[in-house]
């Protein structure tokens, strides 16, 4: 998938606000989920690695910014796409199972992403 995909819509998954017995909670994503987020950490991956060359072969500072500017873009792809896909699953059953403090904990992590 392209970066030029990034409104599509994540397939719904499933939060399971259950502890696994060692204070961590899951999350069930579908496999093609899984696959997009996965391919898209690995491009990021070898962005970054491209970025540490660059800077180890003395590249000029702006087009070294450039490539940060486009990793930070890519990472927030993948944000995007882990929220939305949250919001429409986890929260929303959350919520209908009375669990409103979900809301708080969305709150602290929408903010955590906007910083």
């Amino acid at each position: 998938m392209t970066m030029d995909n990034v409104h599509e819509q994540p397939e719904p998954h499933c939060c399971d606000s259950s502890d696994t017995g060692a204070g961590v909670r899951t999350s069930h994503h579908s496999d093609k989920t899984k696959a997009n987020l996965i391919s898209r950490l690995n491009r990021i991956e070898g962005q970054i690695r491209g970025v540490k060359g660059l800077i180890e072969r003395d590249t000029y500072c702006d087009d070294v910014l450039n490539q940060i500017a486009a990793i930070q873009s890519a990472l927030n792809g993948v944000g995007k796409l882990l929220l939305e896909g949250h919001m429409k699953s986890c929260v929303i059953e959350r919520i209908q199972s009375g669990d409103e403090e979900v809301i708080d904990e969305l709150l602290i992590t929408v903010k955590k992403l906007m910083k």
